[in-house]
C-alpha cells in the first residue's frame, strides 16, 4: 500500500506531538502559504464545486508557485481550474502532479476544460472515486483510522480506479469495500466566520470541511470575518472546525469569489463564464485569453482585495443582493 500524504502512524505520530495549545493564529495569506505549502503536498481541498472554494488561498499558492502537488478534493470547480489554469501557462512554477477526486467541473456553468486538458495529454496521474467515497476517506482520516468500510461503490469499474480493496466482511461473509485513509499535508479552506484561534463557524452545507481539517496535518482557514472568541464560544454547537485543527487563519472578504459563499454572495454568473472561456480557448490552442486572465486578476494584484478592486463594482452588488434574496426568501438570517 502507498500513501499520497501522510501514511496513517505518519498522522498518528504527528498529531500526538502537534501544538494543540489555544493560541492566536493570525497571519498574513502570504506567509500562511509560505510556512504550510510546499512542494511535492498533498493538498486538501475543501468547499464543494464552486461552493465556498478557498479562492484566496488558491490564488497565493499560485503567486508564489508550488510544483507537483497532490490535490485530494470530494467535488471542485474553480479552485482546482485555477490551479489547472497556471499549470497550463507555465509549468515550471506550478504543476499538478496527481488528482484523487469525485468530481472536477462547474455545474451550470459547464464541464472543465483543462480537465480535459490536462487528461487528454496525459499529465496528470488520476485516482478515481464516488463523492462518498472521498468523504469517507477524509472521515477516516478524520478519526484517525488507516481505512474505513464502505459498500459503494462496488457495482461499478471504480475499483479499477482506485486503491480500494474489497474483503470478505468478517461478520456477514458479504463482500465490503475498503477506503484507504486521505491525510493531507496541508488543508485549505474558506469559511465565513472564525476567531483568532482557528474555531470556525460554517454556515449552510458543511460539504465535509470539518472532515478534511481533522484528517490533515496543517489547515490553512481563511474566513470572511474574525468574530470575538466570546461570541464563537457562546453557541458551541455552531463550531463547525475546531481551534486545534487549525494552524493559520486569516481574515479574507470575498475569499470564495467568484464562487458562492452561502448566506453572503452567490456565484458571479458573469465572472466565471469569462475564466472558463478563457480555460476553453487555451484548451483549443490559443494561449492569449487565459494569459491575460492571469496578469489581470492574479498576478497583476498582490491579494483578494485588490483582485475584488478589478471587478466592476455592480458585479459586487449584485451577487450579494441575490444571495440575500434567496436567503431571506428561505427563511435564513443574514450573517450581517
Amino acid at each position: 500500500m502507498y500513501w499520497t500524504g501522510l501514511s496513517p502512524d505518519e498522522a498518528r505520530q504527528f498529531l500526538a506531538n502537534k501544538d494543540k495549545s489555544k493560541r492566536d493564529k493570525r497571519m498574513s495569506l502570504k506567509e500562511a502559504v509560505q510556512k504550510y505549502v510546499k512542494d511535492g503536498d498533498n493538498i486538501g481541498v475543501a468547499g464543494f464545486v464552486n461552493g465556498r472554494q478557498p479562492i484566496a488561498i488558491v490564488h497565493e499558492i499560485i503567486r508564489q508557485g508550488r510544483k507537483d502537488l497532490t490535490l485530494s478534493f470530494q467535488s471542485a470547480g474553480l479552485a482546482i481550474e485555477y490551479l489547472a489554469g497556471a499549470m497550463a501557462l507555465d509549468e515550471s512554477k506550478n504543476s499538478i502532479k496527481r488528482l484523487e477526486l469525485a468530481y472536477w467541473a462547474h455545474e451550470a456553468f459547464g464541464i472543465s476544460p483543462l480537465f480535459r486538458y490536462l487528461a487528454e495529454n496525459n499529465k496528470v496521474e488520476l485516482e478515481d472515486w464516488s463523492n462518498f467515497n472521498m468523504s469517507a476517506r477524509f472521515k477516516a482520516g478524520a478519526m484517525g483510522l488507516p481505512f474505513i468500510p464502505c459498500r459503494s461503490p462496488m457495482g461499478s469499474d471504480m475499483l479499477q480506479r482506485n486503491r480500494a480493496k474489497v474483503i470478505d466482511c468478517p461478520f456477514t461473509g458479504r463482500p465490503i469495500m475498503l477506503l484507504p485513509a486521505s491525510h493531507p499535508n496541508v488543508a485549505i479552506v474558506h469559511v465565513q466566520e472564525a476567531d483568532i484561534y482557528g474555531n470556525c463557524r460554517i454556515q449552510g452545507p458543511l460539504y465535509t470541511c470539518p472532515e478534511i481539517a481533522m484528517a490533515s496535518a496543517h489547515t490553512i482557514v481563511t474566513c470572511e470575518r474574525l468574530i470575538e472568541h466570546d461570541e464563537m464560544t457562546r453557541y458551541p454547537n455552531r463550531v463547525s472546525i475546531p481551534f486545534f485543527a487549525v494552524d493559520a487563519v486569516i481574515e479574507v472578504p470575498f475569499g470564495a469569489y467568484p464562487g458562492n459563499c452561502h448566506g453572503l454572495y452567490y456565484f458571479d454568473e458573469k465572472h466565471i463564464p469569462e475564466f472558463r472561456n478563457a480555460c476553453e480557448s487555451f484548451r483549443k490552442g490559443n494561449p492569449g485569453p487565459l494569459k491575460q486572465y492571469y496578469d489581470t486578476y492574479i498576478f497583476g494584484v498582490e491579494s483578494t482585495a485588490e483582485f475584488i478592486d478589478r471587478i466592476p463594482f455592480s458585479q459586487i452588488q449584485y451577487v450579494q443582493k441575490i444571495e440575500s434574496g434567496i436567503r431571506l426568501e428561505a427563511g435564513f438570517t443574514v450573517i450581517g
